[in-house]
């Protein structure tokens, strides 16, 4: 059980991570770039990768599949 709040602690991080960058990244739109442009930037970005994949970590740590062995 321990190992999935590890887990979860890890993918709340990386999300969070990620979504910091694709919020500062929306800044471009008051600069005067389109939404489409700024779409087409952030799936250039690494860094932004970060919010869906925290996201699927915490999916994981939460809906995954736990056992325990009945004596």
């Amino acid at each position: 059980m321990m190992y999935r709040l590890i887990l979860l602690t890890i993918g709340f991080s990386i999300a969070v991570s990620g979504g910091i960058s694709t919020i500062a990244y929306l800044n471009m739109i008051i600069a005067g770039h389109g939404f489409v442009e700024y779409l087409n930037f952030i799936s250039k970005r690494v860094e932004c990768y970060l919010l869906p994949v925290g996201i699927a970590i915490i999916w994981l740590s939460i809906y995954w599949p736990h056992h325990i062995e009945e004596n």
